[in-house]
């Protein structure tokens, strides 16, 4: 399985990372990993003062290696799932729905991608809302290539060939794509990934809810007023996607929509013109929010989860940020970076490599725009 190595150089064996993390006891765990941390929190109540209605976390109670952890949280997380069962070609019941798949990749996937010697914790949690899988590491694929699905790079192979060999967890990035399939067929929101490049973060949100309940549009007319009356089907869209999630950028909403990011963009900064979306940041880091509103639930439960509190360094103002920002526009600039090729039929290889370099600087940027 991976667990126990021998050094063909020494002759010495002994357990590997994987095996201590996998099957290993608190303290050896803690001994290699000094900030490891699990959080599981069920959070149901509407009383601000009551933090969890259960918590299961590194409490000396249990040996929270990643295989119990596994099997406790999984049963916990689908114990009542409101979704039905389907019955098989000999009229049988399956024992699992593509709800229970999907939930079991997510948990899965968390545990094998975390990078387990950050000092953020690994945080999971169910509400009424739905599910927050938070897992300390960047995401090691571009999110457009994991919603595509066929590639998979996991930062702990290791780990990831044990869940496979328990009958957990899918190769070739096929586990994410059980997720999406799970919730396009409930017509539950698309699941949402999110990454928090300054604390290296990556969070996948799976959200129980329709995609327009009827209460989600009244608050929404309450916000923008009569404007909403005169957006396009577009427009009400982002703005949907914005309500349940919070805070969105221009490549969070191509998970919904087939328009060109450029026509995305226009629409986006036409709601920002109009006062219907705040807009902070800029180039690639731009992000979109409703005006005099708060983060998703689901967000802001992680973001109160007291294991994943950033830490001061990352809480102070940037004077950067701070100053008032010139009109910005982001595909002038790759136009500019670009020029050097654009005006000559036939250019060096280390001028095109040095200006492809510098156009994906900020971002990944696909072969089509290159051309």
């Amino acid at each position: 399985m991976g667990g126990w190595k021998r050094d063909r150089a020494t002759n010495q064996e002994g357990l590997t990372y994987a095996g201590l993390l996998m099957f290993g006891r608190e303290r050896s765990i803690l001994d290699a990993f000094p900030h490891y941390h699990l959080d599981y929190q069920e959070r149901f109540s509407s009383d601000p003062d009551q933090r969890w209605d259960y918590r299961l976390t590194l409490d000396g109670k249990w040996e929270p290696n990643l295989f119990n952890f596994y099997y406790r949280v999984y049963n916990r997380l689908v114990n009542d799932l409101d979704v039905p069962f389907k019955l098989d070609k000999d009229a049988t019941r399956r024992e699992e729905t593509h709800v229970h798949q999907g939930i079991r990749e997510a948990l899965v996937n968390t545990l094998i991608h975390a990078d387990h010697l950050s000092t953020k914790s690994l945080v999971i949690i169910k509400s009424k809302q739905g599910f927050i899988f938070s897992n300390p590491g960047r995401l090691r694929i571009p999110i457009d290539v994991l919603y595509q699905g066929g590639q998979s790079d996991p930062r702990n192979p290791k780990l990831q060939k044990m869940f496979q060999m328990l009958g957990l967890g899918e190769k070739a990035g096929s586990g994410f794509r059980k997720i999406l399939r799970a919730w396009k067929e409930q017509q539950w929101f698309i699941p949402f990934v999110s990454e928090k490049l300054d604390i290296e973060v990556t969070s996948l949100l799976l959200p129980m809810v329709s995609f327009i309940p009827e209460n989600i549009e009244k608050e929404l007319k309450e916000i923008v007023g009569n404007n909403y009356y005169n957006l396009t089907e577009l427009e009400r869209i982002i703005l949907v996607i914005t309500h349940k999630f919070g805070e969105v950028s221009n490549t969070d909403i191509q998970r919904y929509r087939k328009e060109h990011p450029t026509d995305i963009s226009k629409c986006l900064k036409g709601l920002v013109d109009h006062g219907c979306l705040e807009k902070s940041g800029h180039g690639k880091g731009t992000r979109y929010n409703l005006p005099n509103q708060g983060q998703l639930d689901l967000f802001s439960l992680l973001n109160n989860s007291e294991h994943n509190k950033l830490s001061s360094e990352h809480n102070q103002p940037s004077s950067e940020h701070n100053e008032p920002n010139s009109e910005h526009n982001p595909e002038k600039e790759l136009i500019d970076i670009a020029t050097p090729v654009r005006e000559k039929k036939r250019v060096s290889r280390e001028l095109m490599i040095t200006t492809i370099f510098n156009l994906c600087s900020n971002g990944y940027i696909n072969l089509k725009t290159l051309h």
